[in-house]
């Protein structure tokens, strides 16, 4: 067992290691570059990008096959795939105009159901984004949200619910005073 068979030309490789046996095989690319093919398991160039990008964005959801619950507040939330894989919880149902929520807060769901965040762009006139639901969530202080004039509803409406929701023992834990 070497690395590659040569009365095999196909382009198959033999592996006599320990990944062949866990059950992943490499297969050589075909052409002047098949030898660079990475490792599996390997961490991607853009990886780094995409978590820096979800951190800023707190695109940090549970994941499946955990419920989509806030781990704030223990309120149901929409779970949405972003594009660089991590998940968003989205405050349900509420739809807002794009002007009067705070750049970077923007999040748009396209037809296949991934979410994706507006950034710094100027909203098209008469446009609806989604509202995360870190925004609206009352199990965080003001300072960690950053919050909006316009969501005092919202949050306290979703206070009101986790409340609900702790006297029936469904809740995690104390929620801090949201002002």
């Amino acid at each position: 067992m070497g690395a590659i068979d040569e009365s095999d030309r196909s382009g198959r490789t033999e592996l006599g290691s320990p990944d062949e046996a866990a059950g992943q095989h490499l297969v050589a690319v075909p052409g002047p570059d098949g030898h660079r093919q990475r490792p599996p398991g390997t961490a991607q160039v853009w990886e780094n990008v995409d978590r820096a990008q979800a951190a800023t964005e707190h695109a940090d959801g549970p994941e499946p096959p955990d419920p989509p619950l806030c781990p704030q507040c223990g309120l149901a939330g929409e779970r949405r795939p972003t594009y660089y894989g991590r998940y968003i919880l989205l405050e349900p149902v509420l739809s807002a105009p794009a002007h009067r929520v705070p750049a970077g807060h923007r999040w748009y769901v396209d037809a296949g159901g991934r979410a994706w965040n507006g950034g710094g762009d100027e909203p098209e006139p008469g446009a609806v984004c989604r509202v995360s639901h870190r925004l609206a969530c009352p199990g965080l202080t003001w300072q960690e949200v950053g919050l909006v004039a316009w969501l005092d509803e919202v949050r306290a409406g979703n206070e009101r619910r986790a409340r609900r929701q702790a006297d029936e023992g469904r809740a995690p834990g104390h929620l801090p005073d949201t002002g």
